[in-house]
């Protein structure tokens, strides 16, 4: 039997909500909508990026399973697509076990929300390459577990976005800043953290791995490079071995087999000279994957909503190397404008995108520009030159 579409808005309409609604789900919403779905964007502040291209959308506090469950009741959604971690998961596994289709699965959102979950799945239960770790408590639970594991290592909240909290312990002195660095940059008021032995590698990627009804895809490798545990800049393809790729896609395979469900899956690798490590994985388009608007036919967000939707995805084609760069703002500012549109365009083979969110934060992504080229070198730089002409003006 074949999919079939009414129009947004009318009682035949295929309804996705959205649950978290920034620049990554903005261009879910967009994809969506291309196809003829109606679109409801959630998050816990009003005017997010999502919100501003979406059919309708709502403020919650998406922590409160009471008022998730609520929002959910009231629009029944037939698909519910998660674009954050900070989310109610228990409340989403109750409904998922009521007959609501949450993507990919109501387990997998629950797994990935902390690292714990996820971490304990990939190196216990499925025998993944990770890095020792071991979590802790308190201060007195994380000097024990920084004496096992050793500095330098990295220390992260159980549950965050944009590598808010993570730091680098360098030596025993750096403990105390560096709990009370996770304990301030993680979400729902956690105290439990994780610390993770330092790997010292060549590189990291994101390889974007696919499940939709032609079974598994995987993306062309993305190299990426973090500050302070939030991607700066990326690029596809990553060049790799051919044994590394292999390990990669194994890994990739068997963790999104493990979470089931269709949809896409960014999962982080960490490329060593004698092994592939795993990392992380979020159950949705990734931040890195943004490079993907500028190089594949199908971007991430395209294949992402394709999958979810139970639609075809025979191949995914690289068209040209490609590279992001983003821009960051560095104060808290709800007046203020973006500048240097126009010089960054004036770059060959660029695009840029303006996020659109309401105010800025220190770090706060606001905009990327997109190149392709020749090369990877050759993009990477244009993205860069584009990127760095952009500026944000505080009012």
């Amino acid at each position: 039997m074949y999919s079939s579409y009414g129009s947004p808005l009318s009682g035949q309409a295929k309804k996705m909500m959205l649950l978290g609604s920034g620049e990554l789900g903005k261009e879910v919403v967009l994809e969506a909508q291309r196809l003829g779905v109606e679109t409801i964007a959630v998050d816990r502040y009003a005017d997010a990026p999502a919100m501003q291209v979406a059919h309708r959308s709502h403020v919650i506090n998406m922590l409160d399973g009471v008022a998730l469950r609520a929002i959910i009741e009231q629009e029944k959604p037939d698909l519910i697509v998660p674009e954050i971690e900070a989310i109610a998961t228990p409340t989403l596994v109750e409904l998922e076990a009521e007959g609501y289709r949450v993507v990919p699965t109501a387990n997998a959102a629950r797994l990935t929300m902390d690292r714990e979950g996820i971490r304990r799945l990939a190196a216990e239960t499925l025998g993944l390459p990770t890095a020792k770790y071991a979590f802790a408590d308190s201060l007195e639970e994380l000097h024990a577990a920084i004496a096992e594991i050793g500095t330098p290592c990295v220390i992260k909240p159980i549950m965050s976005s944009s590598g808010k909290g993570q730091s680098v312990c360098r030596t025993p002195d750096d403990v105390e800043q560096c709990w009370s660095y996770a304990v301030e940059g993680g979400r729902a008021k956690l105290t439990r953290v994780i610390v993770e032995q330092f790997i010292h590698f060549e590189s990291e990627i994101t390889l974007l791995t696919v499940r939709s009804v032609n079974g598994t895809t995987f993306c062309a490798p993305i190299g990426h490079i973090q500050k302070d545990g939030d991607y700066i800049e990326s690029w596809q393809p990553h060049a790799m071995s051919d044994e590394q790729i292999k390990q990669a896609e194994s890994i990739a395979l068997a963790i999104t087999e493990a979470l089931g469900g269709w949809g896409l899956y960014g999962v982080e690798l960490f490329l060593a000279p004698d092994q592939v490590y795993f990392s992380e994985v979020s159950p949705r388009p990734h931040d890195t994957g943004m490079v993907t608007m500028a190089t594949q036919d199908l971007s991430e967000f395209a294949l992402h909503v394709r999958a979810i939707l139970g639609l075809p995805i025979p191949n995914v084609r690289v068209l040209t190397p490609g590279a992001s760069y983003t821009l960051k703002a560095d104060r808290d500012s709800t007046s203020f404008r973006i500048a240097g549109v126009e010089l960054a365009l004036d770059q060959p083979n660029t695009q840029v995108r303006l996020f659109g969110k309401p105010e800025t934060k220190p770090g706060r992504r606001m905009a990327v520009a997109l190149s392709s080229g020749e090369t990877v070198e050759q993009a990477r730089e244009l993205a860069k030159q584009a990127a760095q002409k952009l500026h944000i003006e505080y009012l």
